[in-house]
C-alpha cells in the first residue's frame, strides 16, 4: 500500500523545502517590466504566472505581498511581459535581487529597455517574445473561509504581442527555437524546452 505524506497547508508542511511548487512543474516565467510613477523601470521574475485565456488574450502574475511590480501596475494599469530564455536565464535571475525602488533592473542586468508601441512600460529587448498588457483586474487571494491572503493576482491583457521572426517556423511558432526556461522543482531547479523532449500527439477532436 502506498505510503503517502499528507499535511494541511495551514499547519505546514513538515518538510526542508515546501513541496506546494516543487510538484506543479514546470512553471512559466513571468518576466514582469513595470514603469513607477517617477519614471523608473522595473523587472522582475514571477514563477506564479500563466496565460488564462485566447480571447481576450489574458495573462496573469501573483505577488506574494505588495512588492514595486504591484505598486506600479496599480498606478499605472500596464505592464509588459517578456519570455525568459535559456540564454537570457542569468540576466533574469539578476533582476530577482532585493532592491529598491529606485533600481532600474534592466540597467543592473545588462538588459535592453526596449520601448513598446502601445504602452509606457518598456519590454526586454534581448527576448523572443514580449506582451503589452493593459490590467483588466487586481485580486487578492483569500482562503476559502475568507481569511485574507497576502498574495495579489494582476490580470491583464495582451494588447500588442512582438514575436521575433527567428522562432517563427512555417507560420507556427517554434517553441524549442524560442529555449524557453521554467521554474522548476528544487529551490535552484529550473527546466527548459529542448528537441529531445518533444513529442507528437493530436487531440481527439483534430
Amino acid at each position: 500500500m502506498t505510503d503517502f505524506h499528507v499535511y494541511d497547508p495551514r499547519e505546514g508542511h513538515g518538510l526542508r523545502h515546501d513541496p506546494l511548487n516543487s510538484i506543479v512543474v514546470p512553471r512559466p516565467i513571468g518576466w514582469i517590466s513595470t514603469l513607477s510613477e517617477a519614471g523608473v523601470p522595473n523587472l522582475a521574475p514571477y514563477s506564479f504566472f500563466n496565460l488564462l485565456s485566447y480571447r481576450p488574450p489574458i495573462v496573469g502574475f501573483s505577488s506574494s505581498g505588495v512588492k514595486d511590480s504591484l505598486d506600479n501596475v496599480r498606478e499605472s494599469g500596464e505592464f509588459s511581459w517578456s519570455l525568459s530564455t535559456r540564454p537570457l536565464a542569468e540576466a533574469m535571475n539578476a533582476t530577482s535581487a532585493a532592491v529598491g525602488p529606485e533600481v532600474d533592473e534592466f540597467e543592473l542586468a545588462g538588459l535592453t529597455a526596449a520601448p513598446s508601441r502601445k504602452i509606457a512600460v518598456p519590454r526586454v529587448g534581448e527576448s523572443p517574445v514580449s506582451f503589452e498588457c493593459r490590467v483588466t483586474q487586481i485580486l487578492r487571494l483569500d482562503g476559502h473561509d475568507g481569511a485574507e491572503g497576502s498574495c495579489w493576482l494582476v490580470l491583464g491583457e495582451a494588447v500588442l504581442i512582438h514575436i521575433d521572426r527567428r522562432v517563427i517556423a512555417d507560420g507556427v511558432f517554434d517553441t524549442v527555437a524560442a529555449e524557453p526556461i521554467a521554474r522548476g522543482g528544487g529551490p535552484t531547479d529550473y527546466f527548459w524546452v529542448g528537441e529531445e523532449n518533444r513529442f507528437h500527439m493530436r487531440r481527439p477532436d483534430g
